[in-house]
């Protein structure tokens, strides 16, 4: 796995030409990462101990609250500690494991999203047979093959990625070890790596958002066919949440493997980075919690502050 020129370590450039915005995200990095560790471990616990949400939705939505605290705490951890000092070193194993966790959590976090647009097509456009359809195996098969697709992405593309031959001056110029950052790190030939990495945004990216959109433009046809403007509002408010999720989290992904080759793309590409690996975790359960009423009650039920009504 590991070639002659293989570096000791690397030194992770972030923002480091500008102190001043590095003890501003130093904050905001910090405040995001507590907001996720309890916002997630929230919605786990809910989604784990109130038996109303033990429902195909709620599955896929744990999973996505336990990959995001995976996810931020493989680089927020290193992510603080060169925000905060002068050193911004990373040894080289640290490196490997870090991009192979971000590759991994990354790609399953795209299958998984897709399943949960899948879920809410068949809820919203098949509401008869949703049980039929959605039921406790299939979750289980569908949240299996999206963790399985992560990890062998990762397995292919991480040793790849680390076997370039690196420049002298190690210096990664982004806050991470990913791969656009590392490829433009070498000084070899990177054609094969380039080619591998657009292959697999087709696949990872451009497939699953495809489906996604597909899933949607079929839940709005079934929802504009609905007569009532209080039905419209429901089936829409229970897509709207997820909805939002793929806008920031496809946006800013995007933005990171599909851009241009130029400083300016380079440097924006720094920024929309920091928001996937750190904003998104931060912000998916506020999305779910504040739009989401049975996510609230199950919050005041586990409080003790929702009395149960009493059957007759």
């Amino acid at each position: 796995m590991l070639n002659q020129s293989s570096p000791v370590g690397f030194l992770l450039l972030g923002f480091s030409e500008h102190p001043g915005l590095e003890r501003i995200l130093f904050v905001v990095v910090l405040t995001s990462y507590l907001l996720t560790l309890v916002g997630n471990t929230l919605i786990i616990l809910l989604s784990v101990l109130d038996p109303r949400l033990h429902s195909p939705m709620y599955f896929f939505l744990s999973n996505l609250s336990f990959l995001d605290l995976c996810f931020t705490t493989s680089c927020v951890p290193q992510m603080l500690v060169n925000l905060w000092g002068p050193k911004k070193t990373i040894s080289f194993l640290g490196c490997f494991i870090q991009l192979f966790i971000f590759l991994s959590l990354g790609t399953t976090e795209c299958i998984l999203l897709t399943v949960m647009a899948f879920d809410r097509y068949v809820a919203v456009c098949q509401p008869l047979h949703y049980a039929t359809i959605i039921h406790p195996r299939l979750c289980l098969q569908l949240a299996a093959v999206a963790w399985t697709i992560g990890l062998v992405e990762s397995v292919i593309q991480t040793p790849a990625t680390l076997h370039l031959p690196f420049c002298p001056h190690h210096q990664v110029d982004d806050f991470v070890c990913e791969v656009p950052a590392l490829i433009r790190l070498s000084c070899g030939d990177t054609t094969y790596n380039e080619i591998q990495m657009a292959v697999a945004s087709v696949f990872i990216l451009v497939v699953p958002l495809s489906l996604i959109l597909v899933s949607y433009g079929a839940i709005t046809w079934a929802v504009l066919r609905i007569n009532s403007a209080r039905g419209r509002r429901k089936a829409f408010g229970t897509c709207s949440s997820h909805l939002i999720v793929v806008t920031l989290f496809y946006s800013s992904v995007i933005a990171v493997y599909l851009q241009p080759k130029n400083p300016y793309a380079q440097k924006r590409g720094k920024f929309f980075g920091l928001f996937y690996a750190v904003g998104t975790p931060s912000l998916n359960p506020l999305i779910y919690t504040l739009r989401n009423k049975e996510v609230k009650r199950a919050f005041r039920r586990l409080l003790g502050k929702e009395v149960e009504p009493r059957q007759n």
